[in-house]
Parts: structure tokens; C-alpha cells; sequence
């Protein structure tokens, strides 16, 4: 199935998780010289407008990053200052995705391997990354994509993994992917979007994970209203597998923050938790 489109729901609280623990292992692989790889196996397309007309139709970038003002988060100046730089000054009209989001991040010695497979998405993806040596775009299943670059040269890397879960049996494919990747490459950092639609469904994709022998998993979950049992997703987390130093202690101080900032009730909705130890 190829109906997800992610530039419907560009910019929404679900991202805003997302791509902050992204800026955040991404600023860390940059603190060393030593190069890094980058592997989105779900990329989308890399960079959205907000006056499309996708967007436009279902808007949930206002009640997401356009709730988000930079002067009350001077701990997301990195998160910030990516955005602003794929926009002219004074506009806000664009919003970057985890493709160009790594790409602000990488140097010369870095490289980044993006897989899509819409192929309207793959072609926007193609264009928002041209005349980039180092990133390689590929139409074509990222969870083997994945699978083949593992162990990346480099030995240094980080993998986002951001299905649509529009296949329930996503949720198990995706959780036998990073076991099979972290057996060849057992020091990269791994991090697993996933929407908090069914609960019930996440608990036992969380105790797959906590049974899976890798150590060192942290979960952390960003809510706008209660688990429901009616249709859509009221929360979205981010799994994360050999994360870096310091991300616990920040995102337990910026999630409630955020919670309160973008939550549709007075219950600040969020999580963070340490499912595996070191």
C-alpha cells in the first residue's frame, strides 16, 4: 500500500518528537571528526510547504510547530535553526523532514542513505537532495535497505525508521529489522517512530523489544489527548536504541513542556521511560 503521504501531516506534534530526538543524535555523531552514516528507510519526500495544498487541507502543522515559539524553547535553538535554514528570512512557509534534516548535519566525510517508495515522493525526495554526493536515494524497500548496509563503513551511524504502519504487521516487521541490523551493527543508534493509535498494539511491540537481548532501549511518547478507542492517533512515541548520552535527562524535562504547549486537554500527556538498561 502507497496512500500515505506524508506532506498531509508535515510539521504535526508527531514530528516535532521526531525530529528533536533526531536533531539531537545527529548533533551528537557531529561532535567527533570521525564520519557517521545516515540511513532513512522511510524518507518521504524531504521538504514541505506549508501553503500546499496538501497541507493546507488537513493544517495540522498549526496545531503543531505553529504553536511552537522560539523564545519559550532555547533548548531547541538546534531544532530551530534547521528549519530556518531551508526558509527565506521572515518566512516560515517550509518545513524540512528527517532527510534534510540529517542533510544541515552532514560533512564532507559523511554520508546518508535515503530509500522511498512512493514514487511521486521518491522523485520530490530526488530533487530536495540533488547534487549531494554523499546522500544516495534509492526507489525501493528501506527495511532491507537497511538490512544490506549493515555494518555501514564508517561504524558510526544512525538509522531512523519511520513507517506509515498502514500494514498492521508493520509493527513486527519493523521490530525483527532492527533486531536483525543490531546483531551485524550492535553500536549504532537505531530510533523507531511509531503512532500511538491502539495502545495495546505498542505494549506488545514494546515487549518485543524489551525481550529482543538488546540493551540500552529508551522509549519516550508525546500526546495530545488520552488513548482512545476511536479511530486516529492521539500520541506518537520514538524508540530508541543506544541513545545518546544526555536525552533522557532532556526530553524528561522538555516533554512535559512541549505537553502542555500542544496538548487538547489539561492532562499533560508524555512519556519516558528506560525499557531495556545498559
Amino acid at each position: 500500500m502507497l496512500s500515505y503521504r506524508h506532506s498531509f501531516h508535515a510539521g504535526n506534534f508527531a514530528d516535532i518528537l521526531k525530529h528533536i530526538v533526531a536533531v539531537e543524535v545527529l548533533e551528537h555523531l557531529t561532535k567527533k571528526d570521525k564520519p557517521f552514516e545516515y540511513i532513512d528507510t522511510h524518507s518521504g519526500a524531504g521538504l514541505f510547504n506549508f501553503k500546499s495544498a496538501h497541507a493546507r487541507k488537513l493544517e495540522e502543522h498549526v496545531n503543531g510547530i505553529g504553536k511552537l515559539k522560539q523564545v519559550d524553547y532555547p533548548e531547541l535553538a538546534s531544532y530551530f535553526k534547521v528549519i530556518k535554514s531551508y526558509n527565506e528570512a521572515g518566512k516560515s512557509n517550509l518545513y524540512p523532514g528527517s532527510p534534510l534534516l540529517a542533510k544541515y548535519f552532514l560533512r564532507p566525510q559523511d554520508r546518508a542513505w535515503l530509500f522511498e517508495l512512493h514514487p511521486e515522493d521518491f522523485q520530490y525526495l530526488c530533487l530536495n537532495t540533488s547534487r549531494q554526493r554523499k546522500i544516495k536515494v534509492t526507489c525501493s524497500d528501506g527495511l532491507k535497505g537497511m538490512d544490506a548496509l549493515m555494518p555501514p563503513a564508517s561504524r558510526r551511524g544512525f538509522i531512523l525508521i519511520d513507517p506509515s504502519y498502514e500494514v498492521k504487521t508493520e509493527y513486527d516487521e519493523v521490530v525483527k529489522a532492527i533486531v536483525k541490523a543490531h546483531k551485524k551493527f550492535a553500536t549504532g543508534t537505531y530510533a523507531l517512530w511509531y503512532p500511538v493509535v491502539d495502545r495495546a498494539t505498542i505494549n506488545k511491540m514494546k515487549n518485543k523489544f524489551i525481550r529482543s537481548g538488546i540493551k540500552n532501549i529508551q522509549c519516550f511518547e508525546l500526546g495530545v489527548s488520552p488513548d482512545s478507542d476511536e479511530h486516529g492517533m492521539t500520541s506518537s512515541g520514538m524508540i530508541v536504541v543506544n541513545p545518546p548520552w544526555g536525552l533522557f535527562d532532556k526530553m524528561t524535562k522538555l516533554l512535559p513542556k512541549l505537553a502542555r504547549t500542544l496538548g487538547e486537554t489539561d492532562e499533560l500527556i508524555f512519556q519516558c521511560d528506560q525499557l531495556v538498561e545498559e
